[in-house]
């Protein structure tokens, strides 16, 4: 190892706006001795808008395990390397995450770049609960690994957010309906792009949307949390005094009252005339 080793710069690109680059982004890409970029075609194209010449070098998800070594070899040498991802944070759903964990194993400092992010940028502007979420990002590949990741996500109190490719989209939220159930969901797609687009409703109202709207672009899933209360040992029904609680907490995330009352509806499997009831007795 040299007598000081290198630093390693996790760095954030625009995800769809180029004005989203920070400017101590463009300083350290021009800075460091080379730049680890998962597609080196995408980001010579934003260097190139930034004039900058460093030069590049591919590490990505299939090479990772012969590269990485190579990049953490020069990291000890003294170099500095800025990992690139396509578009986001490095190391979110992509494996700049490895080469941290080897560069820190071997002593080495790593740094964060802030920038763009898609799943926050779509929680943010989601209308659903921010203080506490889950960021899953991609779903399994198989079906059957899919459903039991689903189904573990079930009970998860917390908003969800996860990325989907615009051909899986409807066979998601087919998915997510089945196992959640209908709750309060946005589709952001295309973000800081000409053709952003929030859509909000439930999972149901986005599989009726993206229905007759070809999904394009892609897309972040806003989902949120379940709300649903815990029933008591031997009881084949939901406490009524819960009822109000829950159709007011989905409104307050954003979901219209008449929704929100069927909604919780479908999740305590009861008519709907019986929760609109409870929310009047409630409000009076």
């Amino acid at each position: 190892m040299a007598e000081k080793p290198g630093t390693l710069y996790l760095c954030a690109t625009p995800i769809g706006n180029l004005e989203d680059m920070t400017l101590r982004a463009i300083r350290i890409l021009k800075e460091v001795n080379v730049i680890a970029a998962e597609d080196t075609r995408y980001t010579r194209q934003l260097l190139t808008h930034f004039d900058i010449h460093t030069p590049l070098i591919s590490y990505h998800e299939h090479n990772k395990t012969t590269r990485g070594p190579e990049l953490l070899a020069r990291l000890e040498a003294g170099e500095d390397i800025a990992v690139v991802s396509d578009a986001g944070l490095p190391g979110i759903s992509d494996p700049g995450a490895d080469l941290v964990g080897l560069a820190l194993t071997a002593g080495i400092q790593a740094v964060p770049l802030p920038g763009c992010n898609a799943a926050l940028s779509a929680l943010i502007c989601s209308g659903l609960d921010s203080t506490m979420f889950t960021f899953v990002g991609f779903l399994p590949k198989t079906k059957k690994k899919r459903r039991e990741f689903l189904e573990k996500l079930a009970k998860n109190p917390y908003t969800l957010l996860m990325y989907e490719a615009p051909h899986r989209l409807r066979q998601t939220l087919g998915e997510l309906q089945e196992a959640f159930g209908d709750r309060p969901a946005v589709a952001a797609r295309e973000l800081t792009k000409r053709f952003e687009q929030f859509v909000r409703g439930t999972i149901g109202s986005l599989q009726e949307h993206f229905a007759i709207h070809m999904p394009r672009g892609e897309f972040t899933l806003v989902v949120a949390g379940s709300s649903s209360q815990p029933e008591e040992a031997g009881s084949d029904t939901v406490d009524s005094t819960s009822i109000p609680d829950a159709v007011f907490a989905l409104v307050a995330q954003g979901l219209d009252k008449k929704n929100a009352i069927r909604t919780v509806a479908e999740q305590r499997k009861l008519p709907k005339r019986v929760v609109y009831q409870a929310v009047v007795e409630a409000e009076k």
